[in-house]
């Protein structure tokens, strides 16, 4: 695929920038956004950020040099170009691919990669980090953060700022990337001359002089010049707030033009105290549909180039657009039902709803501590919460979750999508902590359907329990069972689905019908194995996991879940504390992070399939024979 670039497929690495004339690093610009939307339209990926990002990457490259200079971008959806253009040019094609380089950016993958991250608004942080240990280790490299301004939405990020203002550290620069929010004024000629004066040396040494003039002749003065200054920087930039943060603000940038970037940069590095550069640049630039749909170009499935139509693997509805339905539809007939969701409108398959009842959806921004805890505020006032995030980002919102929702016992349900193993995200992304994270929680319900229609069962149990509920459900196709109404399911109760006689498999959620898969191939060989439905990990069916101990001498437990405290570890506890001996195997994802790739692929390593729970019953079962 490179030879068809003339100056990618030479490109040795970032000591090329430097000496690449200005029209070449334009054509090279267009050249990597081309094969970025090559690249993509094969494997997925986040498309948008990554083309909305490519003169900053090379400015940044040009100017700074890096692994010395440490670059620390935000998530890693916007550094497609910078794996490009760092050191993976020639890997890039097997870009979130099983054995492949990650769609993020990862510590073990490269030098160039300072600092792994797939949950937003860390980059302040840990820049930072890094610009104080330099410090402390008298090494003079830059510290430079790349956020964008979603991230910004996020307490954490204002942490750091109001950190770094603290601290005051040279050296250390944010660049934050806008391709969206309306804080931006309209850029042009004008703005892009008055931002290069105000970076330039003589403003700069200027304005220091008259502050330390002041300085002597007491408050007043000093005061008057900071507020007059304020002013007629707030009448052509947003960056009154980051000043008053501690920071030197220079914006905003055309983050398209390569020149100003670059002399912007250049000057940023002789500012004293910390810098924030506000860039605004166009999500998806270059390539049509993701300029015309950045929202839905923001992560796709492969497509095809010529006119962007994504490629449909499945004729199946996926289980987000099961629950967005449902809740819909549950909506229609409680006027209570409220949904909140921390930035993750389409994702968690929301925009309907949004659509058709905009006073009672609430998008907060990558905010999840504060999802949850408005949401507990809304349960107090008698409302029927739904808080919908992925299963990764709850993380976020733990102490929520247990101080704020579960400890005053408020009904407040829980839509925890891309529960188990996601696929090609890979272990940023992967949903398999929350059944032994949620489980150990005092008051909270905890449950997983195995097809859409106990999805909508148990959504419709959830809002109506009066307690907190978390209902978790995987990524992807779901079952493709029909669906109709809605019916209580009393909580805390499994459903026999089959009857064996030499084991009997306990699967939660997703793996349910992989159990009955593997039953019916081991009665092909003579093996009777009986499977339940444990679709409530908490409360565990005591009554009904009581009667098959009776019946049953081996168990095998099956879950998209870590083993370690998960759905497995509940059933040990629950017969130990009986004083019921049985063999138990547990099986689910082992104690290590899991790479990214298919879904079935991975699944199949956990031994989770149902040829992985075929074997596990045929060897615990022939070592008992033994």
């Amino acid at each position: 695929m490179l030879e068809r670039y003339e100056l990618l497929k030479d490109y040795t690495g970032p000591i090329d920038i430097k000496y690449l004339s200005e029209e070449d690093l334009s054509k090279l610009a267009q050249e990597v956004r081309d094969y970025i939307i090559h690249v993509a339209s094969q494997n997925g990926g986040h498309v948008a950020p990554g083309l909305g990002a490519v003169e900053l990457t090379i400015a940044l490259l040009k100017v700074f040099e890096p692994p010395k200079d440490v670059v620390v971008w935000d998530i890693g959806h916007q550094a497609y170009p910078w794996k490009i253009l760092t050191d993976r040019k020639e890997n890039f094609p097997t870009l979130r691919k099983h054995k492949g380089i990650s769609g993020f950016l990862r510590r073990e993958e490269s030098l160039y990669d300072a600092f792994g991250a797939g949950h937003s608004s860390t980059s302040i942080s840990a820049a930072l980090g890094f610009r104080v240990a330099k410090d402390l280790k008298g090494d003079e490299g830059w510290a430079i953060a790349v956020i964008g301004d979603g991230a910004m939405t996020a307490g954490m990020a204002f942490e750091a700022l109001n950190n770094a203002g603290h601290i005051r550290p040279d050296r250390f620069i944010v660049i934050l990337n806008d391709n969206e929010m309306s804080i931006s004024p309209n850029i042009g000629a004008i703005s892009t001359y008055l931002n290069r004066v105000i970076s330039g040396h003589f403003v700069q040494e200027t304005r220091q002089k008259v502050k330390n003039l002041l300085q002597h002749m007491g408050e007043v003065p000093l005061r008057i010049m900071k507020l007059t200054e304020e002013f007629m920087k707030g009448l052509i930039s947003p960056g009154v707030i980051f000043e008053e943060l501690g920071f030197n603000y220079i914006g905003v940038i055309d983050g398209h033009d390569l020149k100003a970037l670059e002399t912007t940069l250049k000057n940023a590095k002789d500012i004293k105290g910390p810098v924030l550069v506000h860039v605004l640049t166009k999500k998806g630039k270059g390539y049509k549909p993701a300029e015309e749909n950045p929202v839905k170009w923001h992560g796709v499935a492969p497509y095809k180039v010529e006119s962007g139509e994504i490629i449909k693997k499945s004729s199946l509805p996926t289980w987000t657009s099961v629950f967005g339905n449902a809740v819909i539809e549950l909506a229609e007939e409680d006027e209570k039902i409220v949904v909140i969701t921390p930035a993750m409108r389409e994702g968690s398959g929301l925009a309907k709803f949004a659509e058709r009842f905009p006073e009672r959806f609430f998008d907060v921004g990558i905010a999840e501590q504060h999802a949850a805890t408005f949401a507990a505020g809304l349960a107090c006032e008698g409302m029927k919460p739904v808080a919908a995030y992925y299963s990764t980002f709850l993380q976020r919102a733990y102490d929520q979750v247990i101080h704020d929702i579960a400890l005053q016992n408020l009904p407040v349900s829980f839509a925890i999508d891309r529960a188990g193993l996601v696929g090609d995200d890979g272990p940023t992304h992967h949903g398999v902590f929350d059944l032994s994270f949620l489980r150990c929680v005092p008051n909270l319900i905890v449950s997983a359907p195995k097809d859409e229609q106990e999805l909508r069962d148990l959504l419709y149990t959830a809002v109506n329990s009066g307690k907190p509920f978390a209902l978790r459900y995987p990524r992807g196709a779901a079952r493709g069972v029909s669906v109709e109404g809605f019916n209580i399911i009393e909580i805390g109760t499994w459903e026999e689905l089959l009857e064996g006689e030499d084991a009997v498999i306990l699967a939660v959620g997703n793996p349910v019908y992989d159990a009955i898969k593997a039953s019916e191939e081991l009665r092909k060989e003579g093996i009777k194995a009986g499977v339940v439905n444990a679709r409530f990990v908490k409360p565990l069916d005591g009554k009904l996991l009581t009667e098959l101990a009776d019946r049953y001498d081996t168990f095998v437990t099956v879950e998209d879940n870590v083993v370690a405290g998960g759905f497995g570890s509940a059933v040990l506890e629950f017969l130990s504390s009986k004083g019921i001996f049985k063999r138990v195997i547990t099986l689910g994802v082992p104690d290590r992070f899991i790479d990214h790739g298919p879904q079935p692929v991975l699944r199949a390593e956990a031994g989770i399939d149902s040829e992985g729970i075929k074997k596990a019953v045929l060897q615990v079962l022939l070592n008992k024979r033994a």
